[in-house]
């Protein structure tokens, strides 16, 4: 109920004010009702080419997971982590490509490490194998 009722929302928004036209800028975008910081990124990126990375939470795992970032690290200290660790002309494929690698092969629940190509370079991969949690 709450997504229709911020679709509706949003429509309203954006034909009062602003004539129709979905905003091409992040600060516009989150102005719209049901629209944070990932989905703007999503919107800037997918519909605009604008580079943005948007942090899921496949995103956030697998970054994690490989030690591009700290455990404790905040969704938007993630963002910011993998946007200076990765080219700019990179960002939009990147984000794609670390989701579907989180969404098919580093699972939440039950990680494909031994089968994994980054093992030698992953922070988790390597606490599990030492714990004999892999085969491989």
């Amino acid at each position: 109920r709450n997504k229709a009722k911020n679709i509706q929302l949003l429509c309203a928004r954006l034909l009062n004010e602003y004539d129709g036209e979905v905003p091409a800028s992040r600060e516009g975008l989150v102005t719209l009702p049901g629209v944070g910081r990932k989905t703007a990124n999503v919107v800037l990126s997918v519909a605009f080419d604008i580079p943005a990375m948007a942090v899921d939470t496949h995103v956030e795992r697998v970054s994690k997971r490989l030690g591009l970032c700290r455990w404790k690290d905040s969704v938007l200290e993630v963002e910011e982590t993998i946007m200076k660790k990765t080219p700019i002309e990179r960002w939009s494929r990147a984000h794609h490509q670390i989701i579907f690698f989180g969404r098919y092969h580093c699972k939440a629940q039950n990680p494909g490490c031994g089968s994994c190509p980054l093992l030698d370079d992953c922070r988790e991969g390597q606490k599990r194998l030492k714990k004999g949690l892999v085969k491989i």
